[in-house]
């Protein structure tokens, strides 16, 4: 998994290059536990950190450079993500 985080980071981080390397992994690690925790209280099968993984990628390819102008309209991830 932590391969996974790191690659992601650094994708995150080419597409949006306002994002430093914290802030690039903490939303990758908010994006990676928010999608696995709502696929277990949906019921669903772990499918694994690869699906994970991929789900990750194509979010950061449709949102990745918005995604510092979502936290600032949203509580839960503006307090994370300033510490």
């Amino acid at each position: 998994m932590e391969r996974y985080i790191n690659t992601l980071t650094k994708q995150l981080m080419a597409m949006n290059p306002t994002m430093t390397q914290h802030k690039a992994q903490t939303w990758i690690e908010l994006l990676w536990s928010d999608y696995e925790a709502t696929s277990a209280k949906a019921g669903y099968d772990y499918k694994g950190a690869e699906q994970t993984a991929q789900l990750v990628q194509q979010l950061i390819t449709s949102y990745g450079d918005k995604l510092h102008l979502f936290a600032s309209k949203n509580p839960k991830f503006i307090e994370l993500l300033e510490q």
